[in-house]
């Protein structure tokens, strides 16, 4: 065991990819260790949701759940619901909850929900019974503007509020929030007393996405010219509270081609940070990448290497942009890979040292089109949001794609299917090798029905969650027609293997979600809507567990 503990201790982002490095017969030990290993080490947060997606590579693997299984999944409740003081404006509300254990408050240490508002707030409540713990409201010190020479801003696309999902750092005990004036903000996670900042980070007024943290720098991705910020990613050391030091990693010269998938900056174990963009220019000698994914270096944000889709041209004509939803990274037989795929409903599996290889346009594997028959781009269809992937007891790697519409006539034939899926559903994939080239490739393996927009899944200990969000997402007609035929959404957990339903929410979501997220922490699922409600699915409190508190519904 001492080989796999040395690889444990180096790298935080790799756990269950140094299975693959053992002999089969540690391996199988390990695989049967590997959960309490997790636990008892603390390695990456792994009882913890301390970033969006989870974890800097948003996996969407909360790879430390041990309390939710599919034998346990259909006995989750609503165990409270609390209504937070943040009126929504247009499609914007509340962003997608982080989660922190073991936090030192005036009430003893606690399980802590962090919610941020559009409305400049951030909420901090128990895990287990939704009470607001503390509240820091910001105060801008730049004026709101609706610039008219911008016709975006001030509307849905550019709200004037808190955009992006916030970012834990156990190490320092800090929350940081970006505030709609683009300052940054640490909080204490106990009290909500100011630990750093105010620094002013990012453009003010500009549409930033969820924070990310690695090595003492806080990580953002701006977007839509918002606020006349430029399209980029953006880092921020945070280690030295008097000199903050802010790097700016530019994709493009003009309000289109920025990353504005909801999971802001995904940052590999290989000292990349990737993205997908936005429609626009591509002309790298003008430092426009738009309809690529794009990895710039950790350290400076330089960009270092690009894929750029064949038929990118056709993509920006038809606004089928790879900005729709956020890639994910991951470790697959002791590769390093990312995986993509936005409007035109193709996934893209590239090699995260060398996206396009060398002529940035020669992906690893690409999927037949999976959706969007009508190849048209502002109905709502196709992905959105972003993959997800987890790794199961057996070693197995698994990509989960959340896809808006009917599949396509041309897509893959699924072994299991799991009801009528026309308007939407989650599709799931195992990473195989390609016997003639040992390349990665996805092999279908089942999919549901009955998801109205799916939001990007997220796995625990053999079970996925998603989000049918319930969301008008036809951009005909304004953000107003948005805001009309929406539906309450429903939140519903599926065996990992098979996608056979386990847990359905119901009636308990009383509104719908917009860009939402979830996280999971200990058993208890928490998930946001657009009427500023927090909600609680876990077990009921019994005797045994010595909490006989009545749950909270407001």
């Amino acid at each position: 065991m001492e080989d796999f503990l040395t690889i444990l201790e180096q790298e935080q982002y790799r756990l269950a990819d140094a299975v693959e490095a053992l002999p089969m017969l540690k391996k199988q030990c390990v695989l049967a260790l590997l959960p309490m290993l997790l636990l008892t080490t603390g390695v990456g947060g792994a009882a913890e949701w301390l970033t969006f997606g989870h974890d800097p590579q948003r996996t969407g693997w909360a790879f430390g759940e041990r309390e939710i299984s599919p034998e346990t999944a259909s006995k989750l409740k609503l165990l409270w619901k609390t209504k937070l003081e943040n009126p929504s404006y247009i499609l914007a509300a509340a962003t997608a909850p982080v989660v922190a254990e073991n936090v030192s408050t005036t009430g003893g240490n606690k399980s802590v929900v962090y919610v941020a508002g559009v409305t400049g707030s951030l909420f901090a409540m128990a895990a287990d019974t939704g009470e607001e713990l503390w509240r820091y409201t910001v105060k801008n010190f730049v004026e709101s503007r609706n610039n008219k020479a911008f016709v975006f801003q001030g509307g849905f696309l550019c709200p004037n509020g808190i955009t992006a999902t916030p970012v834990i750092d156990k190490s320092t005990n800090s929350v940081y929030i970006i505030g709609p004036d683009g300052m940054l903000y640490g909080l204490d996670l106990g009290s909500g007393f100011l630990r750093y900042g105010p620094v002013q980070f990012v453009a003010p007024f500009s549409k930033n996405w969820s924070l990310n943290l690695v090595g003492g720098k806080v990580y953002t991705t701006l977007s839509q010219g918002c606020g006349n910020g430029i399209s980029g990613i953006y880092s921020i050391d945070v280690r030295d509270r008097h000199h903050p030091v802010i790097t700016q990693g530019l994709l493009s010269n003009t309000t289109t081609a920025g990353v504005w998938g909801r999971g802001g900056p995904i940052i590999g174990d290989n000292g990349r940070v990737f993205g997908g963009a936005a429609d626009g220019r591509f002309d790298i000698e003008a430092g426009d990448y738009s309809n690529t994914v794009v990895a710039e270096s950790l350290d400076n944000l330089h960009v270092v290497d690009y894929f750029l889709p064949s038929n990118w041209s056709y993509l920006n004509r038809k606004d089928f942009d790879l900005g729709s939803s956020s890639p994910v990274y991951f470790g697959w037989r002791n590769r390093s890979l990312v995986a993509h795929g936005a409007k035109e409903s193709v996934v893209y599996v590239l090699d995260a040292d060398s996206l396009g290889g060398k002529d940035h346009q020669t992906p690893l594997y690409v999927s037949p089109r999976l959706g969007n028959d009508r190849q048209v781009c502002c109905e709502g269809i196709g992905i959105w949001g972003g993959l997800s992937t987890a790794r199961d007891a057996e070693g197995q790697t698994w990509l989960y794609v959340p896809l808006a519409g009917p599949p396509s006539t041309g897509a893959p034939k699924f072994p299991v299917t799991n009801g009528d899926s026309k308007d939407g559903s989650i599709m799931a994939f195992t990473v195989q090798a390609d016997l003639r080239t040992g390349n990665p490739m996805l092999s279908p393996a089942w999919i549901t029905g009955g998801f109205n927009h799916p939001d990007p899944p997220i796995i625990a200990n053999g079970v996925i969650f998603a989000l049918s969000n319930g969301e008008n997402a036809v951009q005909k007609g304004g953000a107003q027609k948005r805001l009309e035929n929406t539906g309450p959404a429903i939140l519903r957990g599926l065996d990992s293997k098979t996608g056979k339903e386990l847990f359905n929410s119901g009636d308990a979501i009383t509104s719908w979600v917009h860009f939402g997220g979830i996280a999971l922490a200990n058993g208890r699922v928490y998930v946001t809507d657009h009427d500023s409600n927090v909600y609680c699915f876990g077990f009921p409190a019994t005797p045994s567990n010595g909490n006989s508190r009545p749950p909270k519904v407001e």
